[in-house]
């Protein structure tokens, strides 16, 4: 953007009357979901009001993320968002597209318009990958291609950007002369004409038209002209120059005169401009072809030739999952038409993997359809189907429940809010579970619950103690430097948000987790702190997005990846942290990479580096302090030239638990604490407290006389007449097995006693014949109040951090303070 946008400047833009002045910060991201807020102080959040949901009711939400501007539909009470900047208008949605199609105004790159019935994002998607470099493209998101959509997209060009692809949606007349108006595409694809949307409009004919309204002004439309409907009307838009393809016509433009699908591959023999020319595409269904072709005619009028065998499978938004109690989930919870249920359903009835079909079901929001229509529809297709159960949720299938008594089992509830509360009662296993629903219904919610097992096997948690240990590690920074706290592995056994929140308590600067689930649990416990994720999965991309958590890249690959999510969501200046690899070998981008690494970040608009870092190998061991300081020496040398490409600064971090010790000049502007915060000190030169207590009882006393064995292959033998209790725990919970045999102790009355047999699933057994006055349902410290964790790691020839983590987690966590 050439000149920055700031509620001043747009109020003139959408005829608005600004109510309130506001912070006066230029404005980068347009937002309407008060959930998916990224950068709140240069956000400004329309009010749109849709059947279901009425923006203004969201205000107070995006402004506890932070956000600060808004346009609203009506008048607000200013004194519930103090220092709020508020833009008054007759229309946000309305609003929203004249901001976007003031902002198109600006640019002159070529767009290519897609519509169509169907195939629109896949079409986009292609030409993407086909087309990527050539140019440097912006898209629409997904199918970002509605009312609300279209402009989101739009407003994602920059100036550097040389081609925009933009879908286009429609359900009712009236409503491409917008979108024209918005895109203003160069270059236009219908992909082809088919049921969708039908209810809206009076034909089929009248459709179309409607949909060609996209092209008013574009230089060139590309479209397949075997469909005589489409021909016909095509052939009346007499301003357009028309680029046909045809598998029946020697005189289209692109005459398909022979297809050949073989080993997965298909190849095209055609004829253009009087010559010859062929391509193969790496799909054989009839879809693919269709929308190949389109992309095919488009590289012939850029004149860009492309391999197309390299095309991609563009993912969709129907997923497969594995469930609890041996189900299996088809999540589909993200449109509600009857197309897509019809969609779904068959791709449910292709399951076999189980005898029995659920289907949960929300209200269809997106048909045009009178609710019996709808209903009625739906329960043919479900008996057609033989769906074995039913699960309604909303008041409009809630009404209609006498339709499906072919149905056999068949439940209902007004709300997703029912739903979960009834949750307990329900019962699945062994079935094929549908999932389908409007995106106001919120199925995500509907999720797998934990069952909470009756054990009297317990970790206490010592809070206060943590706390002295963070104050500990304080007290050795130097002024200013911050600290990220290692939360993963369920907070080294610690358990999760009870431990975040503490330490959210005690201000530390940023969490560190291992996977983006771990960060999930955090922000649904709320949890507000930064949260870096170590591990990010590309299957939980858009988890990290909607949670709000900051990903650890570590090579080009991953970087790549999620750099190409953020351009298909439409996302710029995600935060993400950098690792370096200087010396560990295990994750991390070599020194030799960092050039290149530099050059990339420097021209990536949708990443935003938050920090760099490293991890020492050795930072505990004198032996290896040349080696620890080779590494910081590695890692300052690739901040430099990281630090020199980007025009913003970032974080360092270098120094872990025993660096903080042993390394202060390393600590630089953040150190990463973890087990000392749990009350392990490697270096021994901290009073540290330990934090953890696993504790079990006895659950049997027994008197075994000489000659008798104990367990499991009768390994634990009895010498003298023995007293053997046996506890409730076992290595399911944690305990090692390798500590049977007395290899193990563990404490029973203040004393220790050693394991006698093998450490079964769910129990031990312990020889407590010298402790006088055991009895049965006596507390036992496994470690922790007097029995050092470490010292318990050292008789497992291990290190604590695997006997922390390894504590199950069936054995139920308790917190106190003293």
């Amino acid at each position: 953007m050439t000149q920055a946008y700031t509620l001043e400047r747009i109020a003139p833009i959408v005829g608005g009357v600004l109510l309130a002045a506001g912070p006066h910060t230029p404005i980068l991201y347009l937002l309407q979901d008060s959930r998916r807020v990224i950068h709140p102080d240069t956000s400004l959040f329309f009010a749109l009001c849709t059947a279901r949901r009425d923006g203004h009711d969201f205000i107070r939400d995006a402004y506890k993320a932070g956000v600060r501007q808004f346009v609203v539909g009506r008048p607000v009470p200013l004194e519930t968002i103090p220092g709020a900047g508020v833009l008054l208008v007759e229309d946000p949605l309305k609003a929203l597209g004249d901001l976007a199609a003031w902002h198109r105004s600006r640019f002159q790159l070529p767009v290519i318009g897609i519509t169509g019935s169907n195939g629109k994002t896949i079409v986009k998607e292609w030409l993407y990958q086909l087309l990527q470099d050539t140019y440097t493209i912006v898209r629409s998101p997904r199918s970002y291609n509605s009312q609300i959509g279209v402009p989101l997209s739009v407003w994602q060009i920059r100036p550097e950007d040389t081609l925009g692809i933009f879908e286009a949606g429609i359900s009712q007349p009236g409503e491409m002369k917008r979108l024209e108006q918005i895109i203003r595409p160069t270059y236009g694809i219908l992909t082809n004409i088919g049921a969708a949307h039908d209810e809206g409009f009076d034909s089929r004919r009248s459709k179309l038209r409607e949909k060609l309204r996209l092209f008013a002004e574009t230089r060139w439309l590309i479209y397949h002209q075997d469909d005589p409907m489409i021909q016909e009307e095509v052939s009346t838009q007499t301003h357009l120059r028309l680029f046909s393809w045809s598998r029946k016509d020697p005189n289209a433009t692109l005459y398909i005169r022979h297809v050949e699908a073989r080993a997965g591959k298909t190849t095209f023999n055609a004829v253009y401009k009087g010559g010859e020319v062929e391509t193969t595409i790496p799909f054989t269904d009839e879809a693919s072809i269709e929308n190949a072709l389109h992309c095919w005619s488009l590289l012939l009028l850029l004149d860009v030739p492309r391999d197309m065998t390299q095309l991609q499978p563009v993912a969709m938004r129907l997923e497969l999952k594995q469930a609890i109690h041996h189900c299996t989930l088809i999540n589909d919870s993200y449109s509600a038409d009857l197309d897509s249920l019809y969609i779904a359903l068959d791709f449910l009835t292709q399951q076999h993997q189980h005898p029995r079909k659920t289907v949960i079901l929300s209200d269809l929001l997106e048909t045009g359809l009178p609710e019996r229509t709808v209903f009625e529809a739906v329960a043919g297709a479900l008996r057609q189907r033989q769906v074995d159960r039913l699960i309604g949720v909303g008041p409009g299938i809630e009404r209609a429940r006498h339709l499906f008594d072919e149905v056999p089992k068949r439940l209902f509830y007004d709300s997703t809010d029912a739903f979960i509360k009834d949750y307990p009662a329900l019962t699945f296993r062994d079935e094929s579970i549908l999932l389908k629903g409007a995106r106001s219904f919120a199925f995500e919610r509907i999720s797998r619950l934990l069952e909470l097992q009756a054990h009297q096997t317990i970790l206490e948690i010592d809070l206060e103690a943590m706390a002295h240990n963070l104050q500990a590690h304080r007290n050795r920074l130097h002024p200013g430097t911050r600290i990220m706290a290692m939360v993963k592995a369920f907070s080294y056994g610690s358990g999760s948000y009870e431990i975040a929140n503490l330490l959210q308590f005690q201000k530390v600067d940023y969490l560190a987790v291992a996977y983006a689930d771990e960060g999930v649990h955090l922000r649904n416990s709320g949890v507000t702190l930064p949260i870096m994720v170590m591990n990010p999965e590309t299957s939980a991309f858009e988890t990290l997005v909607q949670h709000h958590l900051e990903p650890e890249l570590f090579s080009f690959t991953i970087l790549k990846t999620f750099r190409d999510y953020l351009e298909e969501e439409g996302i710029q200046r995600y935060p993400i942290h950098i690792k370096l690899d200087t010396g560990m070998h295990r994750l991390g981008f070599n020194p030799s990479e960092t050039e290149a690494l530099a050059r990339l970040l420097e021209k990536d608009a949708a990443l935003e580096v938050k920090s760099v870092f490293s991890h020492l190998a050795a930072s505990e061991d004198p032996a290896e302090d040349d080696f620890t300081r080779l590494q910081a020496a590695r890692f300052l040398e690739g901040c430099r030239t990281l630090q020199a490409a980007l025009p913003y600064p970032f974080l360092k971090h270098l120094d872990n638990t025993a660096g903080i010790l042993r390394h202060p000049d390393f600590q630089f502007d953040m150190v990463r604490l973890g087990i000392g915060l749990y009350g392990v000190d490697g270096t021994g030169t901290l009073p540290l407290q330990e934090v953890s207590t696993l504790r079990t009882n006895i659950a049997q006393i027994r008197r075994l006389e000489p000659g008798e064995t104990v367990g499991y292959n009768r390994r634990g033998r009895i010498e003298q007449p023995s007293l053997v209790a046996t506890v409730r725990i076992g290595y399911a919970d944690g305990y090692p097995r390798r500590l049977g045999n007395g290899k193990g102790w563990m404490l029973v009355r203040g004393r220790l006693a050693p394991t006698i047999g093998s450490i079964a699933m769910d129990m031990a057994m312990l020889d407590i014949t010298d402790i006088e006055g055991v009895e049965e349902g006596d507390d036992v410290v496994v470690f922790g109040n007097g029995l050092s964790v470490s010292e318990v790691a050292r008789w497992a020839d291990t290190i604590p951090y695997e006997i922390l983590t390894g504590v199950s987690q069936r054995v139920r966590r308790v917190y106190f303070e003293q």
